[in-house]
């Protein structure tokens, strides 16, 4: 049973956006080892720019905001 967690910012990330990378991830794994789908659980967790660094400083401060879909 595959369980995959993928951690990203929270910076405008659409619903579409994290279906369509729940699918990849899923047939990804289908495709290179075998695992079916019905086992196979992705989640994505949407972190905080404030709550993510690096280089020493929070992801906020480093780069500002992603407006989104345009």
């Amino acid at each position: 049973m595959p369980y995959v967690n993928v951690r990203i910012t929270k910076e405008g990330n659409t619903p579409e956006q994290k279906a369509q990378v729940i699918a990849e991830i899923t047939e990804t794994l289908q495709r290179v080892l075998g695992k079916p789908p019905e086992v196979t659980f992705v989640v994505i967790d949407e972190v905080p720019m404030e709550d993510w660094g690096y280089k020493g400083l929070p992801t906020s401060k480093l780069r500002p905001p992603n407006p989104g879909p345009v």
